[in-house]
């Protein structure tokens, strides 16, 4: 979709509709006729022919006659209109799958109401309304299923544009490009001089694919572009959803909201404020050393930063109506982003990150705000048994990713569940750095003195009766007995 547009422009937009030979596949005219079930139809129809023809929305406009195309204005009124209850746009948007992003513009040309409904180009699978896919052939509307031809063609789009190539909002001028863009926070980022001369900036900015040329003119946003470096992603209305939202609660539960805050910014210009925001409502613990009290937060500040830039960047992008979360709770944080994992969650630690967005997550890792390499999984492990905490949980949810760190807890009032998941945790550690498990490496994990040994070895063999870890060579001693992940090559 396009951001927020001066009354002038959209004005300007719907002459320069008016000047197409007739009715496209992507734009259609109406004078009064305006029944909803037919709208619904007509954005299916309309959001999946602008993908098949690449434009970055397609458009309705009442008020215009589709034969001449003259104006001669409209009685319908969007706002107006009711479906049962529940207003127009709200029932489209319900019944639409997935959640495309469309506006109606009431307007007044030539002393005539005029309305223009922008409609956000399908992405990923062909949009439905009510559970049947419409597209347009010439300037009429006809059912997917009855073209499959076009239908086969859509989906080869659908597998060859990444949500970051996709455009945040088009035909913008340079001026413009520099007033939504962050663009100094870019260079401050990569280390490099700010360049002389807007040429040069905006040069910059389309070699790294956040911005690249229009062909009527201007410049085109790109996603990549908008919600790395946006300075308020308010600015594009089909990103709004994809800030990252910090909640933090009173108590164990979600019933009392203490505070709450959607991000403004773009991920790279907003990152390091966004992690200050969330230690500064992090719990701290007083920890006496060496006679000095000194006050620490709960939960280190390294893991923090890796899991909420995983988070960002392994988020399913194309997931309408949701974004990544950070909950905090007095015993816990819990950090959601939308998407199931491409690889399993138990080899999370030695596996190298898949990525739904390589080009998104390769900007990432130039920027520092991620690992180059690995998915910085085993550092988060590494820095919780630093500070031996309970061992991260990650989970599947339907739809969703989640990892939730822990508040420190004595050993004893850990359960097995707990115990299990720091032995594998750290056999995973170990493993990826060449090394194993022993009685000696798990008791500096869990603080645990010599004398408890034994302790510590029950603890070993509920990990391998519950098949989290298997000893590297079965015929070793128990005193030098030597402990593997499950997965890992004996």
């Amino acid at each position: 979709m396009t951001v927020d547009r001066p009354t002038e422009y959209l004005i300007g937009l719907v002459h320069e509709l008016r000047k197409l030979p007739a009715e496209t596949e992507w734009v259609e005219f109406k004078h009064n006729r305006a029944e909803p079930e037919e709208i619904g139809e007509y954005l299916s129809a309309l959001a999946n022919s602008a993908a098949l023809l690449g434009k970055v929305n397609a458009y309705m406009v009442w008020g215009v006659d589709n034969e001449t195309l003259d104006i001669v204005g409209t009685a319908f009124n969007p706002a107006a209109v009711k479906v049962g209850n529940e207003e127009l746009e709200s029932w489209l948007l319900r019944l639409l799958d997935p959640k495309i992003n469309f506006r109606f513009h009431t307007l007044i040309i030539d002393a005539e109401a005029v309305v223009l409904l922008e409609i956000g180009a399908a992405f990923r699978h062909p949009v439905r309304f009510k559970h049947q896919e419409f597209i347009r052939v010439g300037s009429y509307k006809k059912k997917l299923k009855d073209h499959p031809e076009k239908e086969r063609t859509l989906w080869r789009v659908f597998d060859q544009i990444p949500f970051e190539r996709g455009i945040a909002t088009e035909h913008v001028s340079s001026e413009d490009v520099l007033k939504l863009l962050d663009y100094p926070a870019y260079f401050d980022l990569l280390e490099l001089p700010l360049p002389d001369g807007r040429a040069a900036i905006l040069d910059a900015l389309a070699k790294d694919g956040l911005i690249h040329a229009c062909d009527a003119g201007g410049w085109n946003i790109t996603n990549l572009g908008a919600i790395l470096f946006a300075k308020k992603l308010d600015d594009f209305p089909g990103l709004r959803r994809k800030a990252m939202r910090v909640v933090h609660y009173k108590g164990r539960g979600r019933i009392e909201t203490l505070r709450e805050q959607v991000g403004g910014k773009g991920y790279a210009n907003g990152f390091e404020g966004l992690i200050h925001f969330i230690m500064a409502l992090v719990p701290t613990n007083e920890v006496i050393e060496q006679a000095l009290r000194r006050t620490v937060p709960m939960f280190p500040e390294l893991a923090v930063r890796e899991l909420v830039a995983n988070a960002l960047i392994h988020q399913d992008l194309f997931v309408t109506g949701a974004g990544p979360m950070v909950e905090i709770f007095e015993d816990r944080m819990e950090i959601t982003n939308p998407g199931e994992p491409l690889v399993s969650t138990q080899r999370f630690v030695d596996t190298p990150p898949k990525s739904r967005n390589e080009v998104f997550a390769s900007l990432m890792r130039r920027f520092r705000i991620c690992e180059e390499r690995g998915s910085g999984i085993d550092k988060v492990v590494f820095e919780v048994e630093y500070f031996q905490l309970p061992a991260p949980l990650f989970e599947v949810l339907e739809g969703f990713t989640r990892v939730v760190l822990f508040a420190h807890r004595p050993l004893n009032e850990m359960d097995k569940a707990d115990r299990v998941r720091a032995c594998y945790l750290h056999a995973c550690l170990k493993w990826v750095m060449r090394d194993y498990l022993t009685n000696a490496s798990l008791r500096a994990r869990f603080g645990v003195e010599e004398k408890n040994m034994a302790a510590v070895s029950r603890y070993i063999r509920e990990a391998v009766e519950d098949g989290a870890i298997k000893p590297f060579d079965k015929e070793a001693s128990k005193k030098h007995m030597k402990y593997v992940p499950f997965w890992a090559k004996s």
